[in-house]
This record gives C-alpha cells, structure tokens and sequence, in this order.
C-alpha cells in the first residue's frame, strides 16, 4: 500500500497534550505503517496559513497549520462543538444552530482540504477523524482528489429524530457519503445513520452488509470499536504503581479503598450524576463513611465553551456540599482535580483503584474503562462501574452496568463493588481482559485500513460520482 494520511481537526504535537482516544488511536496506526498526520497545530492567527509546517518526531511525520482566528472560534467553538458535539450526545437543551458556524465549518474542511491536496501522492489511503471534518472528503473530491477516502465517528451518532434538529443535516449526511468507508464505534450508531439515510434516500439506498448505493456511489460502512494497547497499559500501570506520585497518594490514603474517575471536563461524562451518586452511596451506606475515598481527576477543556464553564462551577459546588457534609479532620470524601497527570501516573492511579466509575451520559466509547480493565492485577482486581450508554457497555458486558441517570442505582453498584468475593472480581475482569485482547488497538486500525484498502477496487470515477440530490430536505 502507499502511505497512510490521518487526517485530524488537532494534532497533538506538544508532549505535554493530554492522549485522548483519537490521538491514542491514531498514534498506534502511524507506528504501525507510517505515513503522515495532518490537522490544525492549536494556534490561531489574523491570515490564512500558508502552506503546512512539516515536523518529524519519533520517526513521525506531521503536517500542521494553523487557523485564523475568527473562523476557529466559529468552526471550532461554533459549529463543531456548540453545535455538532451536544447533537450527537443527544443534548438537544445544550445545541444550538447558527448559519455562519455552519458556513465556517464548510470553509474549515475546504482549508484543510486545500492545504493537504498538495502533500498527497496518488497511491495515498486517506484516514479522516472525526465530526469536525465531515465535509472534507467532498471538498477534496471537488478539489481533485481521487484517492480512497475513510472516515472513522469517534462519537456517537444520533437517532434520526435527533439528528434533524440540525436545519443542515442533510448535507452533513450527504457530505459523510463522500468517502469510500465511514465506520463507527458501535452498530447502535451505524444502525442510526443508516436509518437516516433510508429516510432521506429510500430504503433501497441501503444493502446488504450496510452498503450504501446513491448518486452512483457504493459506499461501505463497519463497526471498528477502538481499543486500548492492553500489554503496554498493564506494563505500565505495573511499574507506575511503584512510582513517587502514586506512592503518595496510596499513603495519603492511610489504608482506605480508593474509588477513581478520570474524565476530561466535559457535560456528556456525568460528573454532576457521578458526584450526586457517590453523596447518595454515603447516605445510603453509613457504614462506608470515612472507609473509602473518591478521587476525580477532570482536566480542562474547551474552556471558551459556556456549558463547560457552568459545568465546573457545578461540580465544585457538588463536591464542596459533599465534603463539608461528611468530612472529617482526617478525610476527605471526595478529591476533585482539574487537572491533568502523565499517561502513566494515570494507569498507576487506576491500578490502585478498587473501583472505577465510568458515568458517561453518553460517549463514543471510552477509552478509561478499558484502561481500567487493562491496568488492573489479575490477581486482586478491582471492579468497574460503567454506563450503558458507553460504546465500551457493548464489549465490556461484565462490568457493573448502571444507567447514569440513576443515581441510586450507582450508590447501589458502588457498593456492591466494594463488597464483590475476589472470586467474581478475577472471574469477572477474566472475561473483560479477553475482550479488550480481542478487539485491541491494534486490531481497530488494521480492521479498518484493511477494508479502505478494498475501496481501491473501485474505479476512481465511480468514487468521485456525483452525490445524491438534496432538495427535498431543505425545509
């Protein structure tokens, strides 16, 4: 094959920048095969970039550029995230819809589409990540690219009666059936999108394995949930164990079992649940009252976004309410970091864990609950507490599966966790492991390279055919 071109709206160049899923994803595919990544490099300017900064690190090569500042704040902070993000979690209180964000999204994926035209070479496999670069296989189509172009969702996709909340979904769902394979974290999700696409297109659209044929096109669709590099987490969670700063925290702890959460400041993870639930658990369990200790870490992001502003302000207060509550001289219930911590010190912390709660309102997948399974001993395993409307509930069936509405029945999970016979927690984090083994990191980015590879048996005519019509939709 030729080479691999990421494509992503952020590439994580600084080393201090947290890994989130799409970069632990993306890196583990670039160290696969090689190739080249491609996004925004976090700064902004007055002017349009030029053409993109080329850097080589650890044997990788990225090409970067950065944004101007106004089309940034409406692609980014606007359309994308104020806009695509609460749709697609299904906060339809937190969505909003502005004609210029729409329009400064579209010119965003044409920017990058133009910028990128010229590093590519002929046999290139184009790998584009995630919602905020949707369009950008049909402005690279419209600007003469005619290498076979992915799509991987990270995040969920809605219900079609969600969806068209959006006055332009439409053409967002049109734009996605401009690349040769648009995959997704779950078949719940691409069952949703292609019932939107049967809505707009007809049922006959839709055939058979989840193809979709429209406008002249077949384009392929798959379910490729992301995993985690299970050997080299329980590695490093092994040896992070004995580490200064998880050494710390275990003696500051003075004996007591350790309930962790690690989340990136962010409304769709459930913090106010999640907090409201271990308040509820202390309520409802007195007897754990002074024996267990809460540690959340929720690095901060998106901070130019109102909702998350309101966000922290909540889960302070929340905490603030708990501790002063129940906090005794020598302990405090619940400790909340706005933080971030190496990659290591993490799986470190997540290895002491006897429990990890995972509370997620909805999420893609996420990436903390496989870790948790990842860096845990065999031996003495702790128990996780997980969402189901996680992606990581499809694979992870024996975790302590709670809806993240309910917080009584977290409280009640919470407990039952701390009160599980090693027996069930080896036999349950057994089952676990294997699941992770099976659809690890590397096994997503194989699965789907291998099926873009497929797309290149297709003529480049027919994959650059014109896309379906659109009228009907309008209004």
């Amino acid at each position: 094959m030729g080479r691999l071109i990421n494509v992503s709206n952020r590439v994580p160049l600084a080393k201090t920048a947290a890994p989130g899923g799409l970069a632990v994803g993306v890196l583990a595919a670039m160290r696969a095969r090689g190739g080249l990544w491609f996004g925004w490099n976090g700064e902004t300017s007055g002017q349009e970039p030029g053409e993109p900064e080329i850097t080589i690190r650890d044997s990788l090569t990225y090409a970067t550029i950065p944004l101007p500042q106004t089309l940034y704040e409406r692609f980014y902070s606007g359309f994308a995230n104020g806009t695509l993000w609460p749709l697609f979690h299904y906060f339809l209180a937190g969505f909003r819809y502005d004609d210029q964000e729409y329009a400064a999204y579209e010119q965003a994926n044409a920017l990058f589409a133009s910028r990128l035209l010229p590093l590519l070479a002929p046999g290139d496999l184009i790998w584009v990540h995630d919602y905020h670069l949707i369009s950008l296989a049909e402005k690279l189509h419209a600007q003469g690219a005619r290498q076979p172009i992915g799509f991987f969702l990270h995040v969920p996709f809605p219900h079609y009666e969600v969806l068209r909340a959006l006055p332009t979904f439409a053409e967002i769902l049109r734009a996605m059936l401009a690349y040769d394979l648009v995959g997704f974290q779950t078949e719940t999700d691409r069952g949703s999108f292609l019932d939107a696409v049967r809505v707009l297109w007809g049922a006959q659209a839709v055939g058979e394995g989840g193809t979709v044929n429209t406008g002249g096109r077949t384009v392929r669709t798959g379910v490729y949930p992301i995993g985690v590099d299970v050997e080299a987490i329980g590695q490093s969670a092994a040896k992070a164990a004995s580490s200064a700063p998880v050494q710390r925290m275990m003696q500051s702890l003075v004996g007591r079992r350790l309930i962790a959460g690690v989340d990136r400041l962010d409304y769709s993870k459930g913090l106010l649940e999640r907090f409201q639930a271990y308040r509820q658990f202390l309520e409802s369990f007195p007897e754990q009252i002074g024996q267990v200790t809460f540690l959340q870490i929720a690095p901060l992001g998106r901070q130019k976004v109102q909702a998350y502003a309101q966000i922290r302000d909540s889960l302070e207060q929340s905490s603030g309410r708990t501790n002063g509550r129940f906090a005794d001289a020598d302990w405090t219930p619940i400790r909340y970091l706005n933080r971030n911590f190496p990659h290591a010190t993490l799986m470190g912390f997540l290895r002491a864990a006897q429990v990890c709660l995972v509370t997620a309102l909805r999420d893609g997948m996420n990436l903390v609950a496989k870790e948790f399974i990842a860096a845990q001993d065999p031996d003495n395993p702790g128990v996780l507490v997980l969402s189901n409307r996680a992606g990581a509930a499809c694979e992870l069936t024996e975790a302590l599966l709670i809806n993240p509405y309910d917080t009584r029945g977290i409280a009640r999970a919470i407990q039952r966790a701390l009160t599980m016979p090693l027996a069930e927690r080896r036999a349950r984090h057994a089952s676990s492991l294997a699941n992770l083994r099976e659809n690890d990191i590397h096994r997503w980015h194989t699965r789907f390279i291998d099926d873009l590879l497929a797309a290149r048996a297709r003529p480049a005519s027919r994959r650059s055919a014109e896309l379906p019509e659109l009228s009907a939709f309008r209004h």
